[in-house]
């Protein structure tokens, strides 16, 4: 049995990954960022390293497929492939779940004798958990804008390469016959530590190192590299990543490229073509989207309402006596307006 798509060529150096390893992790230290928008990892397949937020259910799904031959053995391969991926932040604004699968229908035709064989199940089938363990951007101070200067507000500066450092813990799982992963364990251990670096406003890079199926007879090491690019019209971005994979089973390099449009805060659609360096190599093209369910309550906020709350009980207490109906109700109307301030701003 042959599979085209999945076939090895010569790997890259693994001692790549150590020592970027080495140079993606600084200090730690707890954040997280809920954004208003939607914040998806497609359509590029790195990982950011900002969890979704606590009360938000997203859904990110798209339909692939890729064509390619071998010209030496006169073979022919056409793959279908549909991606699926839920994440839900869970307790902790830094805390998410996600699970991600691809199953793939690949159709592999000999040419000479005009036989086919096709092929069916898991290209990826995981479960983990990601934690934002460093953010560059949880002190204030740095996210205060410059006032006086739109051009220091929007420029790039060296610090905007300290990067936001989240840690992954999951495994893979592998049902049945899977013709794409013959005699592989049921169930195989996966770490990533993703990093992502605010370059300016508009601009979003991303890095990913993962150790890929620890313990079996063919554990895997890959980086990723995605940068993402806003256009002035913030709906479009566009994107350009590289990713590396190393395994004696299928060794690759990968460089992709494609568009995101925001159609709405909770909803996202997206393209993108994906070069496969490998022999015999193709070209992947995917489509797909991105949406979710936003239960979302900023705690800081609920906190700063309990003490206006709270503060205001204090002062009707000792200033009702001696007070009018038509000074408290008054006074009443002023604590309503200054909490609808606060959701205004917020």
């Amino acid at each position: 049995m042959k599979m085209v798509v999945f076939s090895p060529s010569a790997p890259w150096k693994t001692q790549l990954f150590l020592l970027l390893l080495t140079l993606v992790i600084p200090g730690f230290n707890g954040g997280a960022q809920y954004t208003e928008v939607i914040n998806s990892n497609r359509p590029g397949q790195s990982v950011s390293a900002y969890a979704v937020g606590t009360g938000v259910i997203q859904l990110e799904s798209g339909f692939s497929y890729a064509q390619s031959g071998e010209s030496n053995d006169n073979l022919d391969s056409n793959l279908f492939g549909l991606d699926f991926g839920l994440r839900y932040g869970l307790l902790l604004e830094n805390l998410e779940l996600h699970y991600e699968g691809t199953y793939l229908n690949q159709t592999i035709s000999d040419l000479d004798t005009g036989v086919e064989e096709n092929l069916s199940g898991f290209g990826k089938n995981r479960l983990g958990a990601k934690y934002l363990v460093f953010d560059p951007f949880k002190n204030p101070e740095r996210n205060k804008p410059n006032l006086l200067s739109w051009r220091a507000n929007n420029k790039f500066q060296l610090r905007n390469l300290v990067p936001a450092v989240s840690v992954y813990a999951g495994a893979n799982f592998n049902f049945g016959d899977n013709p794409f992963f013959p005699n592989e364990p049921s169930f195989s251990p996966r770490a990533l530590v993703a990093t992502q670096s605010r370059l300016t406003p508009r601009s979003v890079l991303v890095t990913n190192l993962a150790y890929d199926r620890i313990g079996t007879d063919f554990p895997e090491l890959s980086y990723l590299i995605s940068y993402t690019h806003a256009f002035r019209n913030p709906r479009w971005s566009v994107f350009l990543e590289n990713q590396g994979i190393d395994s004696d089973r299928y060794s690759d390099m990968l460089l992709r490229s494609g568009l995101a449009y925001l159609v709405h805060e909770d909803f996202q659609a997206d393209v993108s073509f994906t070069y496969s360096f490998n022999d015999p190599g193709g070209i992947f093209a995917t489509g797909g989207i991105s949406y979710r369910l936003d239960y979302h309550k900023d705690k800081a906020i609920d906190d700063q309402k309990s003490r206006i709350k709270r503060n205001s009980m204090k002062k009707k207490k000792g200033s009702d006596i001696g007070k009018s109906r038509k000074e408290k109700r008054q006074m009443r109307k002023n604590d309503r307006k200054a909490a609808a301030a606060l959701d205004s701003d917020n």
